[in-house]
């Protein structure tokens, strides 16, 4: 299998036509009047390009150190770490380059050819991120080998993820049975509230009833029936405290 198909090839040459992409419109920044309209454009340009290059960098170079720890298990060997490692160190530096120039055009702008010449030499002190390096050859098979070992690893994690999405499948299913029981118990339960109160009010209506005729007859009675019936009161409720506790 070629490096063009080498996940780290693919990014790497994504990030290679950014850098592409970056110098060119450097160079078109370079040529551009001092503070017009368009070289200000320019320059927010390749500020947002030249942080977005970073970051596609460091992210590579995370991916590089973690192949590092066990290359055996990425399929790559110790010439081909130190092969990536240069690409991004020497992108960095690209990037960062570019950057500098780019904050310091201001005093830059206006100068003599000189000036111009000076940072084109700057830009490129560094190697060229194209040419093609001596490891690709010893890297090609053990390439194969690491996008094998990637698959496999994406399958496994894949079947991972499935089971994981049953058994949340299934837990969702029990809650869902727990919450419906939840629900019809909380239906019982009100429906014996609404029965309760009923209940209470049907309760309350006698009492009042009961105490308006008790009323009205302690009224027809006068003084002496209320006194008799507080003695038969009087006189029940000590039978009834004999009977319960006395026998």
């Amino acid at each position: 299998m070629s490096s063009a198909q080498d996940p780290f090839y693919i990014v790497k040459e994504e990030i290679q036509d950014s850098i592409d992409k970056l110098l060119s419109t450097f160079h078109k920044w370079e040529r551009m009047p001092s503070d017009s309209g368009e070289q200000l454009r320019l320059t927010k340009e390749l500020h947002v390009g030249c942080d977005s290059i970073q970051w596609q960098v460091d992210e590579l170079d995370k991916a590089i150190a973690v192949a590092s720890k066990d290359p055996a298990l990425y399929g790559i060997n110790e010439v081909e770490l130190d092969k990536r490692r240069r690409w991004t160190s020497n992108a960095r530096e690209q990037v960062k380059n570019v950057k500098k120039l780019v904050v310091n055009g201001k005093e830059l702008n206006g100068t003599s050819t000189s000036n111009f010449n000076e940072r084109n030499r700057e830009l490129s002190r560094l190697p060229n991120s194209h040419q093609p390096d001596k490891s690709n050859y010893y890297g090609g098979r053990d390439n194969d080998d690491f996008v094998s070992s990637e698959s496999d690893r994406q399958m496994l994690l894949m079947r991972q993820q499935d089971e994981e999405l049953d058994e949340l499948t299934a837990s969702v299913q029990v809650i869902g049975g727990v919450g419906r029981t939840i629900h019809e118990e909380l239906l019982a339960q009100e429906k014996i509230m609404d029965e309760l109160g009923m209940e209470m009010d049907s309760t309350s209506n006698r009492l009042d009833f009961v105490q308006k005729k008790v009323g009205m007859i302690m009224k027809k009675a006068g003084a002496k029936g209320q006194l008799m019936m507080i003695l038969f009161l009087l006189v029940l409720f000590i039978i009834l405290f004999v009977l319960v506790f006395l026998t």
